[in-house]
């Protein structure tokens, strides 16, 4: 589905990717670990085309894509939930589900599907953004996301600032979309939700991947949480 071969990124003269390696497989939940600042965040976005990468290789369902505008990556089946949920403050739930097309495959999601699945957002949809709490922007985030149909969903932190309640929600819904076969890439520091969802993890240092393994192997290995994730 996904696969990054020796990426690199910049920001400005400082190299922040040097050299990422990876994969999602189709139907697959992959988590990216790593403490602050290793390059997480760059890497999704990377993928996503909002940071060129400066070397390497983005292929996206066998088609090379690391030149081509981030546009065109959505138009392929990349949808983002980005760091801090992106929800426009003066605009209704309704209003903002509107904003992506709904996809016109077999299969895409209607406003129907998506309030089953949030029925929060049913009850709340009249609401502007900034009427709405943190978990339930976040479940806004991941609808908006949803309504373009992506075959691969990108997260950045779904769980940030969340109450404790609100990550079991965040949770229960990545797990919904996980039994719908939908392939995810996940950024999170709560180590606990992705090890609840992820099928494997990579693990960054210093813009570099330096350990892959399936999430049980992680969950069990305690000595390499405490080296590479300080838990």
């Amino acid at each position: 589905m996904l696969e990054l071969r020796d990426v690199n990124a910049h920001y400005g003269a400082s190299h922040i990717l040097q050299g990422v390696t990876m994969n999602v497989e189709e139907g697959e939940v992959v988590a990216l670990l790593g403490r602050n600042g290793v390059g997480k965040t760059t890497t999704i976005r990377t993928i996503m085309g909002l940071v060129p990468s400066t070397g390497g290789e983005v292929s996206f369902k066998d088609a090379f894509i690391q030149t081509e505008p981030s546009y065109k990556r959505a138009r392929r089946g990349i949808s983002l939930v980005p760091q801090g949920r992106g929800i426009y403050p003066n605009l209704s739930v309704r209003e903002q589900l509107l904003l992506p097309p709904g996809s016109k495959k077999s299969g895409g999601w209607t406003m129907e599907e998506i309030y089953d699945l949030f029925p929060r957002l049913k009850e709340r949809e009249r609401n502007s953004g900034n009427q709405l709490s943190g978990g339930e922007q976040q479940m806004l985030a991941v609808a908006r996301a949803l309504r373009s149909n992506p075959e691969l969903l990108l997260l950045d932190e779904p769980s940030e600032g969340l109450a404790p309640m609100m990550v079991k929600t965040v949770g229960d819904v990545l797990k919904d979309l996980k039994k719908r076969d939908l392939s995810i890439l996940l950024v999170e520091q709560n180590l606990n939700l992705a090890m609840t969802v992820a099928d494997r993890v990579y693990i960054m240092n210093k813009g570099v991947v330096v350990h892959e393994c399936a999430a049980k192997e992680l969950a069990e290995d305690e000595e390499t949480q405490a080296r590479l994730l300080g838990v």
